[in-house]
């Protein structure tokens, strides 16, 4: 699930549920582009090169998807057009769909920024509705790309689930309990019995360790979990009195104080740093965190980690993309049919199995990769079974053209907190001040 926004986004790195290796074959088909160098074009015998712009990892490539599309489709080759970083990408499209110029046939669009997208620029995509089937989507990720006459702009790819990703081994040492299900028994509650956990694990935590990777994190996960957030349904900013900001805020207020996290906003040097010392004892994990972690930890701490059901018995989603169709490429049909292939069961079920991040079409659940799939260096934790039952239980999310902005204003003020030692009041009011002046 890509490195994006610092406590917003979601990681796209890839999480090993099972490695196929690429035949030379497959890779020389993915490598093929049309010899006239137009994006989108036609050669002279007919052949056509559909782009797809994204970013970070959405895992078609590592899946061999374009490979087998080609094997499918002879004429068409597909040619992706990946940038690191969110932050990065999505600036560049808003300025592409401005002067429409310069986009590619399918476009990806992170979660955060889909209700700005559906609000303002829905008129320059294609309508998905027509392609494919909604209904085949959990119903909450449908409606976030669909407009209020019934436009579907974006096809869903992944979505982000939550668990629970912990150290077995610190938290042996520690005197808790390590089995998964005991784990999940005692943080049942919900986050305030995290942190209680937190409180226990700091009694005999081994020494350079901490309970939490970041206070930020959690805020998040916390905030995910309800069906409002920083919006309300009628479109209006309501972070400021948002009871799960509140909750949010005050219990990363609590963890930042009592020193129960290690201060790290996601994504950063020092944060990959510390997984691959091994200095954290949990994280809050989205399916696609997994990946992250695995990658970031290394083979030395392959098994000591497990994954157990998330704090609270509310479901909550972090993260997700989606595809996107402009009107304006030269191959726009052929891209709505390629849009519908990627993102059908069994294709979403061959990107979970080679990276990790879990399906948002609902009929993939019951694919064996996806039903039967167990993470070995989670301890082989079940998590086709785990994200499946989460996935199906999370409440529809009003969404706010500015939830990306918003969320990493907060967590930047959290992140202070936690470093700087920055007072949660005093904290609160730089975020808000920082917000009334981005978004009114």
């Amino acid at each position: 699930m890509r490195i994006t926004r610092t406590g917003g986004g979601h990681g796209r790195r890839a999480a090993i549920v099972a490695t196929t290796a690429l035949t030379a074959s497959a890779l020389l088909l993915t490598g093929c582009s049309s010899d006239d160098g137009d994006s989108g074009g036609t050669d002279a015998n007919g052949n056509i090169t559909l782009t797809v712009a994204d970013y970070g990892q959405f895992g078609y490539k590592e899946a061999g998807l374009f490979a087998k599309y080609h094997q499918l489709h002879p004429n068409i080759t597909v040619k992706e057009e990946t940038t690191a970083s969110e932050q990065d990408y999505y600036p560049k499209l808003l300025q592409q769909l401005n002067t429409g110029s310069g986009l590619a046939d399918v476009t990806g669009i992170e979660v955060g920024r889909i209700k700005e997208v559906v609000d303002t620029q829905a008129d320059k995509f294609a309508d998905l509705g027509k392609t494919i089937d909604a209904a085949d989507w959990v119903s909450w990720k449908a409606k976030q790309a669909t407009t209020k006459d019934g436009t579907v702009i974006g096809a869903g790819t992944d979505i982000g689930p939550m668990s629970l990703c912990y150290r077995k081994d610190l938290f042996q040492k520690a005197g808790l309990p390590t089995d998964r299900e005991a784990v999940a028994k005692a943080v049942a509650g919900g986050w305030e019995d995290y942190l209680k956990l937190g409180e226990q694990y700091q009694k005999k935590a081994p020494s350079g360790t901490y309970f939490m990777d970041s206070a930020s994190a959690m805020y998040n996960a916390v905030v995910s979990s309800s069906s409002q957030q920083y919006y309300n349904a009628a479109g209006e900013p309501v972070y400021k009195d948002s009871p799960s900001v509140k909750q949010g805020w005050n219990l990363a207020a609590e963890a930042a104080e009592k020193k129960l996290s290690q201060g790290l906003p996601q994504f950063t040097d020092a944060w990959t740093a510390a997984l691959r010392k091994g200095s954290v004892a949990t994280v809050a994990c989205p399916a696609w965190m997994a990946g992250q972690i695995s990658t970031n930890s290394g083979d030395a701490y392959k098994g000591k980690w497990d994954i157990s059901r998330a704090p609270g018995t509310t479901a909550a989603n972090w993260g997700g993309s989606f595809l996107t169709v402009p009107k304006s490429g030269k191959h726009v049909k052929e891209a709505q049919e390629l849009v519908k292939w990627l993102t059908a069961p069994e294709q979403q079920a061959a990107v979970f199995k080679a990276i990790g991040v879990f399906p948002s079409n609902q009929k993939a659940y019951e694919l064996a990769d996806v039903k039967n799939a167990k993470l070995p260096y989670f301890s082989d934790a079940p998590i086709g079974q785990l994200y499946a039952e989460e996935a199906k239980a999370i409440p529809a999310a009003v969404l706010g053209p500015k939830d990306g902005v918003i969320k990493d204003t907060i967590s930047t003020q959290i992140n202070n907190m936690e470093k700087r030692g920055t007072k949660p009041d005093d904290a609160w009011k730089a975020a808000t001040d920082t917000l009334d002046k981005a978004i009114g």
